[in-house]
């Protein structure tokens, strides 16, 4: 079956209704406090058996922060393919589009700021160990790998 044929016949089991109705993937209560509704465990389930996907042990155990990390960091690695390649000119532009554009929370300054919060040479490892267990996705670019061996802040 066509995967995307299985995403829209599976919500629309749920009820993709939202916060209007009160039900949907979350259930309101009457101050608007959302909660996870059970039955999309069910969805989740389905989906998966429907487009033969499973889990994998070693991601189920993941820590909040290694979540965070696996969702932002192959960003982070774009952003230096860009800067790399000049499509950016400066780390600023970056900064910026990454809040106005893809929601990145302003409170972290954005992509590039918030990564050398962290450091080239930890981001540059994370990538390094997932592409080894996880494919290439996960490859740190030539532009991080030079900053990182040198201690380098992306931001320079």
């Amino acid at each position: 079956m066509d995967r995307r044929r299985v995403k829209g016949s599976t919500v629309m089991e749920v009820g993709p209704d939202g916060e209007a109705t009160h039900k949907g993937f979350y259930l309101y209560d009457d101050k608007q406090k959302a909660s996870v509704d059970p039955k999309l465990y069910n969805f989740i389930e389905k989906a998966r058996s429907i487009s033969d996907v499973s889990i994998d042990p070693k991601l189920v155990k993941l820590q909040e922060k290694d979540i965070v990390e696996m969702i932002f960091f192959p960003v982070v690695n774009e952003a230096c393919r860009v800067l790399d390649e000049g499509i950016a000119v400066k780390v600023d532009d970056l900064d910026i589009s990454a809040v106005m554009s893809m929601g990145f929370p302003p409170y972290r300054g954005g992509i590039i700021f918030w990564s050398d919060s962290l450091g080239s040479k930890y981001i540059y490892s994370r990538l390094e160990k997932w592409s080894k267990l996880y494919g290439e996705f996960f490859k740190p670019c030539a532009y991080l790998a030079a900053r990182a061996a040198k201690g380098i802040p992306l931001s320079a």
